[in-house]
């Protein structure tokens, strides 16, 4: 039998006097993940006390989503959108490079790709 893992893990993170978002999605995402990522991530923002938010994503797991769960993650990302300053795309997919791009268009901050970690961090810190 073969396991089929798929998620997001989600939480604030501080890094020396600055703190964001960091959310790490893996496997195929689907419809059923979120309805459990939605409350996480809303509950996640409701708690911070700053106008704007940080964000590092790790996609270096992550292989995509079925249709369903695309249009799931679009709804999230515009309900979000105007919260965000800044918002690192960590991956190793040129898709992930290409969704950065377009992610520019839907969201208030400034979005970058980068396929290594630190650098992310580094640009969040910036």
């Amino acid at each position: 039998m073969s396991l089929v893992r798929h998620g997001v893990s989600i939480g604030i993170a501080r890094i020396d006097n600055e703190f964001f978002l960091s959310i790490k999605a893996f496997g195929k995402l689907k419809h059923e993940d979120y309805l459990t990522i939605n409350p996480m991530i809303d509950s996640a923002l409701e708690g911070v006390k700053h106008p704007y938010i940080n964000a590092l994503i790790d996609g270096s797991e992550f292989q995509g989503w079925e249709l369903r769960a695309a249009w799931d993650d679009s709804k999230l990302d515009l309900k979000h959108s105007h919260k965000f300053s800044k918002i690192a795309i960590f991956g190793n997919k040129k898709w992930q490079k290409y969704a950065a791009k377009i992610g520019i268009w839907f969201v208030s901050g400034e979005i970058k790709y980068f396929e290594d970690s630190e650098q992310a961090i580094a640009w969040l810190q910036e």
